[in-house]
């Protein structure tokens, strides 16, 4: 770019730019130049036009002698050039300048800084053009050359100190202006606040004061008047009239009568708290205080400081809310009647009064007169509706929070001698079931059940069972057994029994919860009246929740009791229905009593000493209560003895006089010698390992037990050795593993099951915890087995089986299933009692239910912990059981006997018979009634005994 040829610079200047300079990207910066004296030998460089408006010259001339011209660096050169010619002589300029100065280059366009100022001296007017020239030619003589300067390191690292100095300047400058800006905002806006509260104040008090001013000029005025009917007006003028400085607010309020004060105050009690609700977080003195007494802590507006206070009032204090209400009435009523009283002409009691009546009776204003009565009776009138209003909200909610309390089940039960029921599970309905019947003789009991389940749905799920409870009471509360609190709503420590139940979870989760239960029934201070029996899901867990509880805690393990129990029925067809009768409270059960009419009598009399009740066992008192059962026929009864029974109820026997029974030996029949069985298993239950070693001591030698299920061989065996198992142990049985599903039809069919001796469906372990899943897995798969039996087996006779086929004959396919039910035992472990209706109708299998027998062996320990004890012994392997055996062990064929001397026979074999089943009856009858009347017996009938099982 050619250089300037019009202001005459030397020919240095002609030529061309640094090519440098020619980077036109170079990022813009602050450049400093160093000026020269006016005798420097070096010829004075030419100044760039462009450069010109930014340049700043300083002179160091007295300020007597100087005067000022302002060039702007953003206007044009020709401008500046004429207002510097209007004032400035070319010859005038002074030539020594500051040592350095700033300029800024042209392309940067506007900056923030201030207006270049170049001092001169008083001269005279120039012509306009030819001053700009001659100015332009002495400023470019002073400039230094612009690449020598800002090629040296020095002046770079001054550049950016600079750059960096006037960056932060301007920031402070911008927050400074922004924070006097927004304080000058506030300040305009609390002035305008406050004038406007004083032009509502203002004008009233004025009002009043021209009020009262009126009111004394009146009484002047009547004065004046009566004054002027007895003397001259102009004797007596100066007397009457007094002069009166009106000119003070202070004066006329302090003359003011109290209507007035009492109207100052309801105006002062409206405005106050406005102005401080605007102004609580703005006030410095409260600022101070905030800050001294929490200088660490984060500041916090007073306004929620006091909003967050009031909450927690009204959180804490359950009468919070009643007395803030009754605060604001007493308010209302009485500001009320403050104002009422400023705008009316009656006394202040009447005022209060009145202000009552308003707020009591929103319609009793309507006879005020005037505008400011009815103004003020209308406002009290409002505050009324509204504080009766939020009376009947509070009213309305202690109401409704009281009835949500008795809903949702958090009141306290007041009972004792009640039973207690802890947890919720599918078992509930038929434990209710049983306890009920078991109270029906007392005329009904109270049953609490403690769940963590809402109270309206347990007692739905109650009332869908559509069982009649006989005059028992079942009170639900919701809550958990692990809180004390909850534990003690239910009065647990007047509790004549406690039951735990096992959760729907898996079995450790069940157990391990159930050990928490006992730990915090142990932990009640008043300590326990009854006894805990506590559902227990597996047998390795007993030992553990026994240590914790001592001898307060009975356990009931269900998994193991069912797994015995099936093993048993499927070796004795139709003991499920036995046990059905005893264990539950519908027929007979066991019960123990002492009775001192008995004590120094031998068993054998005992034995047929109750007319209706069956002894079985004696509980003998010099043995620390130990339970015998099964004893010898010369034990004599000592004092303190108990004796255990099979009777009806407790309070319907009692022992009466001895019989006349004939004791007439008959020949002993030996036991039939056992046979090797097949026994299948399909499905595997988490005890598997237990139901093996029961079949072990069961079984004779050379028995096979068939595995069939969906885990592998290796991990059969790696699960049943850490079961405690011994494989290579076994001596009466052989373990045959088979891989399957037992719900599909090809995989049954590679299995030989008309071969089997008894079947045994078990509830899978991976479908434990879903009761209809696994009762559903169950019932196909007896379908399944049962009609490939069916398939395979000969029809047999009809004859045999025409008692069983009554009433099914319309269907061919049940009917083929039951010729097979004939072939083969079937147990199903069924844990729903709906399913136990589908199996039952069906008649093709010899069934269990779980649920049910265990919410039996629960309610009949529950009601006397000491038959725990004579359920572990008959549900063992070892020591006593419950048998069913044929009639020719005890009678010949159309033998006319008495049941009394069945049973005197029966202890020729050291058994004692409990019942009979005919040979053409479907169930058995335990405890027979009539036992001293004849009747005759067939060969084909059996009969139900409790014998040793060594």
């Amino acid at each position: 770019m050619p250089s300037n040829g019009d202001s005459g610079g030397s020919p240095s200047t002609q030529s061309p730019r640094n090519p440098s300079s020619q980077k036109a990207e170079r990022p813009p910066v602050l450049k400093k130049f160093k000026t020269v004296a006016p005798d420097d030998p070096r010829p004075t460089p030419h100044f760039p036009g462009p450069l010109f408006p930014a340049v700043r010259r300083v002179t160091s001339l007295p300020p007597s002698s100087n005067r000022r011209a302002s060039v702007d660096s953003d206007a044009p050169a020709d401008c500046e050039g004429d207002v510097a010619a209007s004032s400035l002589n070319n010859d005038d300029v002074v030539n020594n300048f500051s040592d350095r100065d700033w300029m800024y280059p042209s392309f940067l366009g506007h900056h923030a800084s201030r207006n270049r100022v170049v001092t001169v001296k008083p001269a005279s007017r120039l012509p306009v053009r030819g001053g700009v020239e001659r100015l332009v030619e002495r400023v470019q003589g002073m400039v230094v050359d612009q690449k020598q300067q800002s090629n040296t390191p020095a002046n770079k690292e001054e550049l950016k100190i600079a750059a960096s100095t006037t960056t932060v300047t301007e920031r402070s400058s911008v927050s400074s202006s922004s924070s006097r800006r927004i304080r000058g905002m506030k300040l305009k806006r609390y002035f305008i606040f406050f004038l406007i509260i004083f032009s509502c104040i203002y004008p009233i008090t004025y009002v009043s004061h021209l009020r009262n001013k009126v009111a004394r000029l009146e009484v002047q005025n009547i004065n004046l008047r009566r004054r002027c009917s007895e003397t001259d007006v102009g004797n007596n003028g100066n007397e009457v009239l007094q002069p009166e400085d009106d000119s003070s607010f202070n004066s006329s309020f302090g003359n003011a009568d109290s209507k007035t004060v009492a109207l100052y105050t309801v105006m002062f009690t409206l405005m106050m708290p406005f102005v401080l609700y605007k102004c609580l977080d703005y006030l410095p003195q409260i600022r101070i205080i905030s800050k001294r007494t929490g200088p660490n802590k984060e500041e916090v507006p007073l306004k929620k400081r006091i909003a967050y206070m009031v909450d927690v009032c009204f959180s804490v204090y359950p009468y919070a809310k009643l007395l803030a209400l009754l605060f604001a009435t007493i308010f209302l009523i009485a500001f009320g009647g403050l104002a009422l009283y400023a705008v009316t002409d009656g006394s202040l009691t009447e005022a209060l009064w009145l202000s009552w009546t308003f707020v009591a009776d929103s319609g009793n204003h309507a006879d005020s007169v005037g505008i400011g009565p009815r103004i003020v009776s209308v406002s009290i009138s409002s505050g009324g509706m509204l504080i009766f209003a939020m009376m009947l909200g509070l009213v309305s909610d202690a109401i409704s929070e009281k009835v949500d309390s008795l809903r949702k089940g958090k009141s306290e039960v007041i009972e004792k001698n009640h039973m207690l029921i802890l947890g919720w599970s599918d078992k509930l309905g038929s434990l209710l079931k049983q306890l009920a019947i078991a109270n029906k003789s007392v005329g009904g009991g109270v049953v609490v059940v403690l769940a963590e389940r809402d109270k309206e749905e347990m007692e739905m799920d109650i009332a869908k069972l559509e069982f009649d409870f006989m005059g028992t009471s079942v009170i639900c509360r919701s809550g958990s057994p692990l809180i004390l609190a909850d534990l003690k709503k239910v009065s647990v420590s007047k509790a004549r029994a406690i039951i735990v139940l096992a959760s729907d979870e898996n079995a450790d989760q069940s157990d391990a919860r159930a050990l928490r239960v006992v730990l915090s029934l142990t932990g009640v201070k008043e300590g326990l009246r009854g006894h805990v029996v506590v559902e227990m899901s597996d047998l390795d867990n007993e030992p553990l929740v026994k240590l914790v509880g001592g001898d307060l805690i009975e356990t009931v393990v269900a998994h193991d009791v069912i797994g015995r129990l099936m093993i048993q029925c499927a070796l004795q067809p139709g003991l499920a229905q036995i046990w059905e009768d005893i264990l539950g409270f519908e027929n007979d059960e066991f019960y123990i009593k002492r009775w001192p009419q008995l004590d120094g009598m031998q068993f054998e009399d005992v034995l047929i000493s109750f007319p209706d009740a069956i002894p079985c066992g004696v509980k003998v008192a010099a043995d620390n209560g130990k339970i015998i059962i099964n004893p010898d026929d010369n034990y004599v009864l000592k004092e303190g003895d108990e004796v255990l029974v099979i009777a009806e109820d407790d309070d319907t026997y009692s022992p009466g006089p001895l019989p006349e029974v004939r004791r007439v030996s008959f020949p002993e029949v030996p036991e039939l010698p056992k046979y090797p069985e097949r026994i299948l298993f399909c499905g595997w239950r988490r005890d598997i390992h237990d139901m093996i070693m029961v079949l072990e001591a069961f079984l004779a030698p050379g028995s096979e037990l068939w595995m069939f299920n969906e885990v592998t061989e290796k991990e059969r065996e790696m699960k049943l050795i850490d079961g405690g198992l011994d494989i290579s142990g076994l001596e009466n049985i052989k373990l045959v593993h088979r891989e399957g599903n037992a719900v599909i039809r090809r995989h049954l069919e590679n299995l030989p099951l008309e071969t089997f001796d008894s079947i045994l469906i078990l509830a899978d372990e991976s479908l434990e915890d879903s009761v209809v899943h696994s009762d559903s897995r169950s019932l196909a798969t007896l379908l399944l087995i049962r009609d490939i039996q069916s398939k395979r087996l000969p029809y047999k006779d009809t004859k045999s089986t025409s008692l069983r086929l009554a009433g099914f004959s319309h269907s061919s396919w049940i009917r083929e299933m039951q010729q097979a039910s004939d072939k083969s035992i079937i147990i199903s472990e069924i844990l729903d009692s709906r399913t136990r209706n589908l199996v039952s109708v069906s008649r093709i299998s010899d069934y269990v239910l779980s649920n049910e027998l265990v919410s039996m062996a629960l309610a009949m320990v529950a009601e006397d912990k000491q038959i725990n004890r004579v359920l572990e012994e008959l549900f063992a392997e070892e020591g006593n059981e419950m048998c069913i055996k044929p009639a020719e062990f005890y009678l010949f064929d159309q033998e006319e006997l008495w049941f009394y001397e069945i049973m005197i026979r029966g202890r020729q074999r050291k058994e004692i018979v409990i019942g009979y089943r005919l040979a053409n009856s479907e169930r058995a009858v335990i405890n027979p009634p009539r036992k001293s009347e004849p009747r005759k017996w067939s060969l084909d009938d059996v009969f139900v005994v409790i014998a040793s099982g060594s």
